[in-house]
């Protein structure tokens, strides 16, 4: 898929997982750089785990060859059929150019392809996810409920469903 002169790749080497590792935890990929432990974690790893068919991450790159945007997805652990969805992220630098919905055009093709049956996906209450929350909306997805305090006092964690087949 290309987004643009830039083209999605899925993620099949330790080199390109590293990448993507040093552009999670980079000033430009995330607006809240608060990071839970858990969230550390998963930035470290689940890169890695893509090499092993537990994820499926896809990313783009820009002319040097830096990681300009991330998405991921992941089966649920009941494995019906149903995928998480996990941090997209796209370089502050290169918003608003249609990089995500690149990414996330990709991710439902594939959604489609295998065939999923649903996908989830969740964010944060704060002010700083309402662009998040509006491509939730503007990609299907709904609203389904709402984990008061999950992430730290005061921060909410919003879940977000859409059905795939």
């Amino acid at each position: 898929m290309i987004a643009g002169s830039y083209r999605v790749r899925k993620l099949s080497t330790a080199e390109e997982a590293g990448k993507i590792v040093d552009f999670f935890f980079s000033p430009d990929s995330f607006d809240d750089t608060r990071h839970t432990p858990g969230e550390m974690e998963h930035f470290r790893s689940l890169p890695y785990q893509a090499l092993q068919g537990e994820t499926v991450f896809w990313y783009v790159t820009d002319d040097s060859g830096n990681v300009i945007g991330v998405n991921s997805v992941a089966q649920n652990e009941q494995q019906t059929g149903g995928y998480s969805w996990d941090y997209i992220a796209v370089h502050r630098d290169y918003r608003k150019s249609g990089l995500a919905s690149a990414l996330i055009e990709e991710m439902l093709r594939y959604m489609e392809s295998i065939p999923a049956r649903y996908l989830i996906t969740y964010t944060c209450s704060l002010p700083e996810y309402d662009a998040i929350r509006r491509l939730f909306a503007r990609n299907g997805f709904r609203e389904v409920g709402r984990l008061p305090d999950y992430y730290f006092d005061g921060e909410d964690r919003m879940i977000y469903y859409r059905k795939i087949s």
